[in-house]
């Protein structure tokens, strides 16, 4: 999957709108890196995000009811994947709410879905989504993520036995 030219575009597009950072920095993890990834700067534009939602639509199983993605940074992958496909998506809330419903899955909460995500290091974030989408019942199909940092996530999600995959390798960006 990774290196094929559609993805080679995407790539330069990241490192030309300055997703791509070096200095010192302290990742989600809590791991320190000399580079992040700021997916945010490549998902507030349009032209980015749209090509991020192709490329993931052409990994999705074809029984998938929802696109899933935690706050904050994998809403708008979820909303520019659900545009591109017609399937509807939920977002996954940081730590439950202490009004209203009090859930943490804001819309679809039933059935196959498909985990999205913009940057996976660990891949501790995602299974954490991965626990409250199981606990409410839901299938999880698959992790799509557009960035792996290559430093675990992929191993840690292993015994969880679905698919993980994602559009580029941190190799393929940082040299």
């Amino acid at each position: 999957m990774q290196g094929s030219s559609t993805l080679e575009g995407l790539k330069q597009k990241l490192i030309d709108c300055g997703a791509v950072k070096f200095g010192d920095f302290t990742l989600t993890s809590g791991k320190k890196s000399s580079y992040y990834v700021d997916l945010k700067l490549a998902s507030t534009e349009p032209s980015i995000l749209k090509e991020i939602a192709v490329e993931f639509s052409k990994l999705l199983p074809e029984d998938v009811d929802f696109i899933a993605g935690m706050e904050l940074g994998a809403v708008p992958l979820a909303t520019a994947l659900s545009l591109e496909t017609g399937i509807p998506y939920s977002m996954i809330r940081k730590s439950t709410r202490e009004h209203g419903t009090g859930t943490r899955i804001e819309g679809p909460s039933k059935g196959r879905a498909v985990l999205v995500d913009d940057v996976a290091t660990t891949g501790g974030s995602n299974i954490e989504s991965i626990k409250i989408l199981t606990d409410e019942g839901v299938e999880v199909l698959m992790v799509l993520v557009v960035v792996d940092r290559e430093e675990g996530a992929a191993e840690s999600m292993a015994p969880l036995n679905l698919e993980y995959k994602s559009l580029i390798l941190i190799s393929d960006l940082v040299n």
